[in-house]
Order: structure tokens, then C-alpha cells, then sequence
């Protein structure tokens, strides 16, 4: 068994529980709403701004560069156990300062793991391991929404956050004494000689100067692709954002009946994850990312002509995520080897542009859907969605050797 396969369970368990804090609050925000006293628009924008505290990764990808994973990861499970200390206050405003720890920890843990696999896995097997890795994302709704709904009913909303608190604490010594965490790269990282990058750096100089010189390390093809995904990111949680509020005010979904459509959300997305593992590789990882915001466009399409019937309304956004968990888990392969010579970097910079554009697509998705219901969200969605497939293409345009 290799270094990257024996570390990939607890990187996949450290994920999980950074995956729930961050993905809970979404489909009980109903319930947050009357514990805080605060409306749909006011935490969707919360949510939203908070995403900016995901650009710190920009600033760690010269660490992860040179193999600092373990250590991202470690800060990264201390925030999260943090934050939840934090928002047990029980205030608009605590929740707010949690949610902004929450997302610094959950987006270092996401691109250290990343950078983890993508340095020890060979690119034709990659999807297959960023697959499983990402599978923690269903996992923290099909296991941990259940069991989060089962807290808030019998000990209330403040329950979630202490059980998170104890997990992240645990997963953090679990991963800062991993000793499996520190094994070396397949390679050396060394000078680009690809005669399609727009700049042409050794792994080193693309790290060692300001934000501003990483910035134009980074060659077109990598820009395109990095953007391909941020805007999958942005179709898929500005819907995602106000899932739970739209099932309950189209719907009258109860709390528990939104733990149970969140367990289906889980369950699609871990179908998802695992489909991106097992077929990703084999059929093309642009192919198979641009399949998958087809699907996702179908789904915003049935969400659209739900009107009140719940069934068709379920349909609908069980296929959007469907083909939005698979386009944006096989997306982080091809960031991964979208600069190879400077991985850690490039994927910093890839979750600092998609925190922009998550951020943008809650805050944005949560006011149009104040003002214009369900349908001004799906409309920003589909936009996006169509804007990454342009991206994609034409990235694969400008250097068709990534599939």
C-alpha cells in the first residue's frame, strides 16, 4: 500500500468532519433563523462573505509546495473546533465570527489534501483518489445530517456545534501525529517546459515572491481552468445556499423532513463522488466535468417547473447536485495538473478565486431569491454553469494536453 493510499483515510475523516461544520447549517437554516431571530437574506449574506476567509489558501500554497500538508490540516481542524466553541454564544454576530473560522479551516484542509494526493498520485489514477477523498463531502450530509437533526430535536440548535467542537479537537491530534502524512512526493518538483504555458517558472519562483508574482506565475491555461471551476463552485452553492429555506416556504418541509432530504442530498452526492473516482479517469476528466454541468442544468430546468409539487421539486435538485458533485470533484484533478511544476500554489490560488465566487453566488443567490423566489437563483446558477463550460473549453483549447 502506498504513502498517499494508507493516508488517505484519515485525510478523508479529517475532511468529514470539516465538510459537516460547514454543510449543516444550509438545510436547518430555517431553524438558525428563529434561534438567532434573523431572516433568509441576513444568514444567506453571512454565509456568503464569510467565503472570503477561504483566501487565505492563496497564501499557503508556497507551504504546501514544500510538502507542509499535515501541518495545514492540523491548523485547519483547530479553527473549526474554535468556531464552534464560538457560535455557541448564540448571536447573529457569533455565529458570523464562527462561520468565518469555519470556512478558513474547512478550505486549508480541503487544498492541503488536495495538494497531498495531487504530489503522490500519478495524474491518470488522480480522479480516482480526489474522488474518494471527496466523497467526505456527501458523507457530512448523508451520515451527518441525520444525526444533526436528531441533536437539534432533542437537546436544540446549540447541540451540532458542541459534538463538532469534540470531532474537530480529536481529528486534529489524530492528524498532527500521523506519521504517514509526511511521506515524500512521487517527484521532485521541478522547471516547466511546457512550450504552452503563457510564463514560463520553476516550481520555486512561482512561490517565493509576493501574492501579486504568484499571481502571474500562473499561466492562461491554468487560468482558464482554475475559473472553469470556481464558477461550477458558484452555480452549485448559490442553489445549495437556500435549499432548505425554499423547501420550506414552497414546500412546509419540517425540520426532520429536511434532515431526511439533506440524508438524500448526501446520498447523491456520494454516488457522485464515487462515479468521479471510478469512471473520471476513463472517460476524461474535462469530458466527464462538462457531462456533468449538463446534468446540472437539467436539474435547475425540473427545480424550475416544480412549482408546488415537492416530488418534482426533490427530482430536480437531487439531479442538480448530482451533476454538480461530479463536475466539481473531477475539476480539482484538472487544477491539479494545471501546473504541475507548481501544485500547491496553483491550487491555493484555484480555492482564493472559487472562495470569491462561492461567496458571490450566496450572497447573490440568497438576495434573488428574496426578491424574485427560487427562479432569480436558478437563473445565476445557469449562468455560471454555462460560463464554466465556456471556460473549460476554451482552456482545453489553449493546451489540449489535460483530458
Amino acid at each position: 500500500m502506498t504513502g498517499a493510499a494508507q493516508a488517505l483515510p484519515r485525510l478523508t475523516a479529517a475532511k468529514a468532519v470539516a465538510n459537516t461544520a460547514l454543510r449543516w447549517v444550509p438545510p436547518f437554516l430555517p431553524t438558525l433563523e428563529r434561534a438567532f431571530g434573523a431572516s433568509t437574506t441576513q444568514l444567506t449574506t453571512i454565509l456568503g462573505a464569510s467565503e472570503v476567509a477561504g483566501l487565505s489558501t492563496v497564501a499557503i500554497g508556497r507551504h504546501l509546495d514544500r510538502g507542509r500538508e499535515r501541518l495545514i490540516i492540523t491548523v485547519g481542524l483547530a479553527a473549526i473546533a474554535v468556531a464552534s466553541f464560538v457560535a455557541l454564544v448564540g448571536t447573529t454576530f457569533t455565529f458570523a465570527i464562527g462561520t468565518v473560522l469555519i470556512v478558513f479551516g474547512v478550505a486549508n484542509c480541503t487544498v492541503a489534501g488536495h495538494a497531498f494526493i495531487a504530489s503522490r498520485v500519478p495524474y491518470a489514477q488522480r480522479a480516482r483518489s480526489i474522488g474518494l477523498f471527496e466523497t467526505s463531502w456527501a458523507f457530512s450530509l448523508l451520515l451527518g445530517a441525520p444525526l444533526i437533526a436528531v441533536l437539534i430535536s432533542l437537546f436544540g440548535w446549540r447541540a451540532p456545534y458542541v459534538m463538532l467542537a469534540a470531532a474537530a479537537t480529536v481529528l486534529a491530534a489524530v492528524i498532527a501525529r500521523s506519521a504517514v502524512l509526511t511521506v515524500p512526493p512521487l517527484a521532485p518538483v521541478g522547471p516547466s517546459t511546457r512550450a504552452d504555458s503563457v510564463t514560463v517558472v520553476a516550481g520555486p519562483a512561482a512561490t517565493s515572491g509576493a501574492p501579486r508574482g504568484m499571481f502571474r506565475s500562473v499561466n492562461l491555461a491554468a487560468w482558464l481552468t482554475i475559473i472553469g471551476s470556481a464558477f461550477v463552485a458558484m452555480a452549485g452553492l448559490s442553489v445549495f445556499a437556500i435549499s432548505g429555506s425554499w423547501l420550506d416556504d414552497a414546500f412546509g418541509v419540517s425540520t426532520g423532513g429536511l434532515g431526511l432530504v439533506a440524508m438524500g442530498f448526501g446520498a447523491v452526492e456520494l454516488l457522485s463522488s464515487v462515479s468521479s473516482a471510478a469512471f473520471a479517469d476513463r472517460i476524461g476528466k474535462l469530458r466527464g466535468t462538462v457531462a456533468a454541468i449538463v446534468l446540472l442544468i437539467v436539474g435547475l430546468g425540473v427545480m424550475a417547473a416544480a412549482d408546488a409539487t415537492l416530488w418534482i421539486g426533490v427530482v430536480g435538485i437531487l439531479a442538480f447536485l448530482m451533476g454538480f458533485e461530479f463536475a466539481i470533484v473531477t475539476s480539482f484533478s484538472l487544477v491539479s495538473e494545471a501546473m504541475p511544476e507548481a501544485r500547491g500554489t496553483t491550487l491555493g490560488i484555484s480555492n482564493g478565486v472559487g472562495t470569491l465566487a462561492r461567496g458571490t453566488g450566496t450572497i447573490v443567490g440568497g438576495w434573488l431569491y428574496g426578491i424574485h423566489g427560487v427562479e432569480g437563483t436558478i437563473t445565476l446558477s445557469a449562468t455560471a454553469a454555462v460560463l464554466s463550460a465556456i471556460a473549460f473549453a476554451w482552456g482545453r483549447s489553449v493546451r489540449p494536453a489535460i483530458a
